[in-house]
């Protein structure tokens, strides 16, 4: 091959790769579809697109979607959406499905929704089609100190208006939750809520709980209500043991300063007792001392030791004698 096939080649191949880049920044198949859906856009508007880094495709085929559906949005609205880190297509979609439900839902504020991390369309359709939300089980006590527990399902339907800012299903059951324990602890016995356990929706109902959230309550049902257990009897039970173990504490108290107080007086009985033997022995020392001096004589002396004898003698008449064994047998 001579050097004028390959040139020729070369020029083929360049042909080729202006071919695609020009196809790739100037979609003329994408361009053609959008005249004959009734879109008008420019094939530079197209070229800005590619620069600015938005799929011309996701745009056009929107707008056309948008157009046959008879909405009144631009291609700039749509591409600052897409830039934004938005959804078109779930817009797109939410809108006409807003427009075929009568919906009050303009362009603002499906991209509002959308940008707020809602999802839009979804929002559409429980708007359409209500939502029902099972609560976990709710536990309360009733005045009469028995435990209930109840299971609701909250039926909603999405606030459009309130999407944006509003509060979620977290913020609905908890609400539920709250108003269902107040309920059933204002009732006076646990019977009356077992009879009628349509009083506690039509009380949580009244409360306006759906104040502030994305949703309206548009019905609560009771699905269920279970007996638990005594909760009033278990607190009397746990204030008796607990009584009881207070008076025991007291009680060993009392006797604890009772030991104490009986081993004083022991001491001090000792102690009284060490004295007297301490006095005793003084007493021969003395009466030594008393014969020295003269102020003791001898017929003292055993004058006291007859004194001694004789109430020794009527101690142990007082006292009597043990019996013999065998005295009582004849």
């Amino acid at each position: 091959m001579g050097t004028s096939g390959v040139g020729l080649l070369v020029m083929i191949f360049g042909a080729i790769v202006f071919l695609v880049i020009f196809l790739y920044f100037i979609p003329i198949n994408l361009w053609i579809t959008a005249i004959f859906s009734g879109v008008r856009v420019g094939l530079f508007e197209l070229v800005f697109m590619r620069i600015r880094k938005v799929p011309p495709s996701v745009i056009v085929n929107q707008m056309i979607t948008a157009t046959k559906a008879g909405l009144n949005v631009t291609t700039s609205e749509l591409e600052t959406h897409y830039l934004a880190g938005g959804h078109v297509p779930l817009v797109i979609k939410a809108l006409i499905s807003a427009d075929k439900a009568n919906i009050a839902l303009d362009f603002k504020q499906a991209t509002a929704i959308d940008l707020a991390g809602r999802e839009v369309f979804e929002a559409v359709q429980m708007s359409v089609n209500p939502k029902v939300i099972t609560t976990p089980k709710v536990a309360a006590v009733a005045a009469d100190g028995i435990q209930l527990i109840a299971v609701a399902r909250v039926t909603v339907r999405a606030n459009i208006a309130q999407l944006v800012g509003g509060a979620g299903e977290d913020t609905i059951l908890a609400r539920v939750g709250e108003g269902i324990v107040t309920s059933i602890g204002s009732a006076q016995s646990h019977k009356e809520v077992l009879q009628d356990p349509d009083k506690i929706s039509k009380l949580v109902l009244s409360r306006g709980l759906d104040a502030g959230t994305a949703f309206t309550i548009l019905s609560i049902d009771i699905a269920d209500v279970d007996v638990g257990v005594n909760i009033g009897a278990q607190l009397q039970t746990d204030q008796a043991m607990a009584d009881l173990k207070v008076a025991e504490a007291k009680a060993e108290e009392r006797r604890a300063m009772a030991v104490a107080y009986e081993q004083e007086m022991k001491a001090e009985a000792q102690k009284a007792q060490a004295e007297v033997i301490k006095a005793e022995a003084e007493v021969p020392l003395a009466m030594a001392e008393s014969f020295r001096s003269g102020n003791l004589g001898i017929m003292d002396y055993y004058k006291m030791k007859n004194i001694e004898a004789d109430t020794d003698m009527r101690d142990s008449i007082a006292k009597g004698s043990p019996k013999k064994k065998g005295s009582d047998k004849k």
